[in-house]
């Protein structure tokens, strides 16, 4: 793929999802110990604690989500404007790896939960993955990986987000608010309209993007979709082959939000729902219908349909096999796909509300994403450093 764009937001972007993807492991690894220690009752007390009209685990998932989303949504708009998405050239290849990238996944999840109605609904659970947890992957292994090979892990993933964004809107919404989406769409419409009159300051957009939370929240749309529609309200300055733009509204939120999202709200995300309590688990809980649906829709699904929409993009002559990297390493990369951690948890808590069904997905996500993780990580650590 081409190389234009933003170098310094990209790498930016690269080393903070590295950090903050280690810190994602590191919250996860605490959150099960922690939920199967004395300190568990406590773990999930203080979880479930009401916090003014909400327990401290709805704040957190509908209160600081929709920050990672508004992210996502930054850097969608980014990449699709003025980064390595920009030219139509370039997008054929992340967004056929993505498309079938997320069809086997939720193919492989209702084959394998065919039988129980019940689960259906959690089909897109293993459909995304998460850039950070990858990208911290990535960053153990240091040099070994060519920077072409996490750019289209980078652009894939996000091709990937811009259609979870999609899943949760139009599967994951409840009954619907006509007034409060009305708001909504009043809101969105004023920030759109002072973008077109040329405001470049940031206070009035997140005013109006607060405003906007509220009255999706209120919407029956998940609130977290608040954060991408916000997103594309915010100007953005093309840099025109410049490193950055730091007039670009778009660049200064991204850059403002990038440390907040990586190294606080996602690794807490991540601390408040990965807590699984191993005890009294047996083969039925460990092996039912739904954790090995989820698992296997992530070690298997993700690494054949990212895998094999490259394959295909490249022989329709759609794209190019990365510079410097080996199909080896192609492959690996696409294995790593199948960590859907953050993603998987979050549409795993949309799809079902009963705690059993909520164990039962985070067990799959773990168990998938760690085999996803550890057979990429592998793969890449064993393949030669350089394509042959």
């Amino acid at each position: 793929m081409a190389g234009r764009g933003p170098i310094s937001t990209l790498k930016g972007f690269l080393d903070s999802e590295a950090t903050g993807g280690i810190l994602l492991i590191a919250a996860a690894a605490l959150a099960m110990a922690v939920a199967n220690s004395a300190w568990a009752a406590d773990y999930h007390a203080i979880l479930h604690a009401p916090l003014g009209r909400w327990p401290l685990l709805d704040w957190i998932n509908d209160g600081l989500m929709p920050l990672f989303f508004l992210l996502v949504g930054l850097e969608i708009k980014r990449e699709f404007v003025d980064g390595h998405l920009a030219a139509w050239a370039d997008r054929g290849l992340p967004l056929i790896a993505a498309t079938i990238g997320m069809a086997v996944p939720a193919a492989i999840y209702l084959i394998v939960a065919a039988g129980e109605p019940s689960l259906v609904r959690g089909w897109a659970i293993p459909a995304a993955t998460d850039i950070a947890f990858a990208i911290g992957v990535l960053a153990l292994l240091g040099p070994r990986v060519p920077t072409s090979l996490k750019l289209l892990l980078t652009t894939i993933a996000i091709a990937d987000d811009l259609g979870a964004v999609a899943i949760i809107a139009l599967a994951y919404s409840k009954s619907l608010n006509l007034l409060a989406l009305a708001a909504a769409a009043v809101i969105l419409l004023a920030m759109l309209a002072i973008n077109r009159r040329g405001a470049v300051r940031l206070w009035p957009y997140l005013l109006l993007a607060i405003g906007l939370w509220l009255a999706v929240l209120l919407s029956g749309v998940h609130a977290t979709i608040a954060g991408v529609l916000a997103a594309l309200a915010i100007p953005v300055t093309r840099s025109r082959g410049a490193p950055d733009d730091e007039r670009s509204p778009l660049h200064r939120l991204e850059h403002a939000l990038q440390p907040w999202v990586a190294y606080a709200i996602v690794p807490l995300f991540g601390f408040a729902n990965a807590g699984v309590t191993l005890a009294g688990l047996g083969p039925h809980e460990t092996f039912g219908r739904l954790p090995l649906a989820i698992a296997a829709g992530l070690f298997l699904g993700k690494q054949i349909g990212i895998f094999a929409g490259i394959r295909l993009a490249v022989a329709m002559g759609i794209g190019s096999r990365p510079r410097g990297a080996s199909w080896r390493q192609v492959y690996a990369m696409a294995m790593l796909c199948g960590i859907g951690f953050t993603m998987s948890l979050f549409i795993g808590g949309l799809a079902f509300t009963d705690p059993l069904h909520i164990n039962a997905v985070k067990i799959g996500v773990l168990g998938g994403s760690l085999l996803s993780a550890l057979g990429g990580y592998l793969l890449l650590r064993l393949a030669p450093a350089t394509a042959k």
